[in-house]
């Protein structure tokens, strides 16, 4: 047993850090309790049963648009001529920038919407489809971290992403559901405090992004 044990630990010890990076940079993406305020507001003055409807319905909705962007996004690059150290450094771009929207508090069109949409929302009855799955949930960051940790990638890789995507977003929907609950316990500022934390983590992940990305086109 010994033997085999030496001989898997290196495996072993490349997915959990696979599995732990991902997890970090997945929860830091998607921000569920930064979600809870959002949608505290956005189901302002429904029924609790409106909520847990739309609460459900926006998280299947994500999950089955990230899931599908793993298996397109690869082909998409290609037929694009897109390189992966290319789109691993303007990923990292993208994902800093939104960790300055996190730090700073100054929300853009990547956690967002813009002003006619939020009027569209408004006059619309359902906020699942938007702007709960897109783009809070399913946006511009987690679509970028789909494809920087699955292009290129084999299967168990896939399977370990899929495995903590659902992870995560099973804390969002949790989040979602426990929203008022959440928001009277942590506040606003709370809730401010905590999502600028984790904005400083996904600055250094997408300046490691970058790096990686730069290495990469040096070995090609």
């Amino acid at each position: 047993m010994q033997p085999l044990q030496r001989a898997l630990q290196p495996i072993i010890w490349a997915v959990s850090g696979f599995v732990f990076n991902t997890f970090v940079t997945l929860l830091v993406v998607i921000d569920p309790l930064g979600l809870a305020p959002l949608f505290v507001g956005l189901t302002q003055g429904r029924s609790e049963a409106y909520k847990r409807k739309a609460a459900i319905r926006g998280i299947i909705l994500a999950a089955i648009i990230l899931f599908l962007f793993t298996f397109v996004g690869q082909g998409l690059l290609n037929a694009l001529g897109i390189g992966f150290p290319a789109f691993s450094i303007a990923g990292g771009a993208l994902l800093f920038l939104l960790s300055l929207d996190m730090i700073f508090a100054t929300p853009s069109g990547m956690r967002q919407a813009s002003v006619r949409e939020g009027e569209e929302t408004q006059e619309g009855e359902d906020i699942s489809v938007f702007p709960l799955a897109i783009p809070l949930i399913a946006g511009p960051g987690s679509l970028t971290t789909v494809l920087l940790y699955t292009a290129g990638s084999n299967v168990l890789t896939i399977a370990a992403f899929f495995g903590v995507l659902l992870v995560v977003l099973s804390l969002t929907l949790a989040s979602l559901l426990l929203a008022s609950r959440i928001m009277n316990l942590l506040g606003e500022t709370g809730a401010n405090v905590f999502s600028r934390v984790l904005g400083v983590l996904l600055a250094a992940l997408a300046v490691q992004f970058v790096l990686d990305g730069i290495r990469q086109s040096f070995d090609l």
